[in-house]
């Protein structure tokens, strides 16, 4: 962990960066988190204001275009995000000897391995949200020695942006909900996410890492274990795979095995995290701080 322990947290209010507040509060470390309407990080001069009057040690980069279809037809802006941004703070933080911890996706992946993926497997991205995370991932090793990337994939928490929560808003017709085939991942569970990034920095871990709860599941099984949990009387139906815009990798798994290692931890099953967050999360707010600024990812 860097000396200088406060950390800035870009795309608060997002289900990734309240974790973070909700992690940071509890063990009093200082942060600050700025939405997009303070904090527009493809603003350069901005950013670089920002970095000035806080002064953080640490930089938790949790904004993202992650529009995954509407990003076939808006490329510039997915990847201005996605990796010009980055690529930009990257360098400012350089110069500051600022630590940066970015997030990239298993998107950047084409999912026909057919086994789980690990880090020194080749990225190949199917669709532009992925070629956009792979372009940031790979400017800021690029930019600066000291950094993490933590590869996320099917990221889920408290907040409205993931499968489990459209799952409550989708149209359920006689207690049948329709889950499309052909998709399998590793969920990730924003409190362990925000755990174990936080383990890594007491560490000092450097470098690319796969950040996601063991084990892998299709969403059909996803769905089927979630209201297994919720008690509910809904039962999840395979369907033919949704014809979308953007492509997605059929199996993009990963593997965590080099973060457990160098953490000497094992990070919990997908079953128990959605567990957890089934019991406890969703009830979860963040206490309101009027240094603490909220914006979604």
């Amino acid at each position: 962990m860097p000396k200088n322990k406060k950390i800035l947290i870009t795309g608060a209010g997002g289900q990734l960066a309240r974790a973070f507040v909700e992690k940071l509060e509890k063990e009093g470390v200082p942060c600050r988190a700025e939405q997009f309407r303070s904090l527009d990080i493809t603003d350069p001069e901005r950013l670089e204001e920002v970095l000035d009057e806080v002064r953080p040690g640490v930089v938790l980069n949790c904004a993202a275009y992650n529009r995954v279809d509407e990003a076939e037809n808006s490329r510039e802006q997915a990847f201005r995000v996605n990796s010009d941004a980055v690529r930009h703070m990257a360098r400012l933080c350089n110069t500051r000897k600022i630590f940066l911890v970015h997030f990239s996706s298993d998107y950047v992946f084409d999912g026909t391995q057919g086994t789980v993926y690990k880090e020194e497997d080749r990225p190949n991205p199917v669709n532009v949200y992925g070629a956009s995370k792979l372009a940031g991932e790979k400017s800021v090793p690029e930019e600066m020695k000291d950094y993490l990337v933590f590869r996320l994939s099917w990221v889920f928490g408290e907040g409205e942006n993931n499968f489990l929560s459209k799952l409550e808003g989708w149209d359920q017709e006689k207690g049948m909900l329709k889950i499309a085939s052909g998709e399998t991942s590793s969920p990730s569970y924003t409190r362990d996410i925000a755990e174990m990034v936080m383990l890594a920095l007491h560490k000092s871990l450097r470098g690319l890492y796969h950040l996601c709860n063991s084990g892998f599941c299709a969403r059909y099984e996803w769905a089927r274990y979630y209201f297994h949990l919720k008690n509910k009387d809904i039962k999840p139906v395979l369907s033919s795979p949704l014809i979308l815009p953007a492509r997605r990798p059929a199996f993009s798994a990963m593997s965590n095995e080099k973060l457990s290692a160098a953490l000497n931890v094992r990070i919990p099953d997908w079953q128990d995290a959605v567990k957890r967050f089934v019991e406890g999360s969703m009830k979860t707010q963040i206490p309101s701080n009027p240094s603490m600024r909220s914006q979604k990812i």
